[in-house]
């Protein structure tokens, strides 16, 4: 398995300096070419729950996107794991290797950079993004935050919640912007606030969430779907709605 984006130099395809084709898959010890795939890279800290989902998600909707490149800021990261055994390549870049914020953030941009990608996707990436990063991708930067935003941006959401009373908590997708947790919304998902919830109770409860929405985020994507307009509200083309519920019988997505 290579790690990295040097390592892999061999299974790319370069057809013009702007066109990069990328393997689908491979069949038979022969590599699948695919022109159309959207381009993934994501950015994971720890398990990657929601970075597993999106794979299986893009996976199994047999989906013009893939991820192409796992890339954590952590060596022991458990994500990378998982990712390295479904063929995924990974890489790592340490923070602890740099002295500024600044320096960090310019070698892990040119490390997303190095594989071309259409989108990057925060995954419990747990990192505060420098405004020159952000500039850099601007645009194809996308979060899931464990909220409803604007409410209880941050760390310690869930706690938040509980302390503010809320009867209604849940968890949104974003585009990234400068301004930390803020930007336009691309979908939300709400889950009761029970009267006996502990922090880690209702972060469960979210997490499933989550999984549903982050995996429809990132097929959306891939299918050329999510647009901005000028005053940078989303639109998703084919739905009226993006909301999601969780419900004792699952997650389920408002009707169009």
């Amino acid at each position: 398995m290579c790690r990295g984006a040097e390592e892999c130099d061999k299974f790319w395809v370069r057809v013009s300096q702007d066109q990069v084709y990328n393997f689908a898959s491979i069949v038979s010890g022969i590599l699948v070419l695919n022109a159309s795939t959207c381009r993934f890279v994501v950015l994971i800290s720890g398990r990657g729950s929601n970075m597993q989902t999106i794979v299986d998600t893009l996976q199994q909707h047999n989906a013009p996107g893939q991820v192409c490149a796992v890339i954590s800021n952590n060596a022991d990261a458990r994500g990378l794991e998982w990712a390295a055994q479904k063929g995924i390549v990974t890489q790592v870049v340490s923070h602890r290797d740099y002295e500024s914020r600044e320096q960090f953030d310019l070698a892990l941009g040119d490390a997303v950079h190095a594989f071309r990608p259409d989108y990057i996707l925060l995954a419990g990436f747990m990192r505060i993004l420098t405004p020159a990063f952000v500039e850099r991708f601007n645009g194809r930067l996308i979060n899931i935050h464990p909220s409803l935003l604007p409410a209880f941006p941050g760390l310690h959401t869930h706690q938040q919640a509980l302390a503010a009373g809320v009867q209604w908590h849940g968890c949104t997708v974003h585009f990234v912007t400068p301004v930390l947790d803020h930007g336009p919304i691309i979908a939300q998902g709400i889950v009761p606030v029970r009267a006996d919830d502990t922090s880690d109770v209702l972060a469960g409860r979210v997490l499933n969430l989550e999984h549903r929405m982050y995996g429809d985020v990132a097929l959306w994507l891939s299918e050329g779907r999510v647009t901005l307009d000028s005053v940078q509200r989303v639109h998703v083309d084919g739905m009226v709605s993006r909301s999601y519920l969780l419900t004792p019988s699952g997650v389920k997505r408002s009707a169009n």
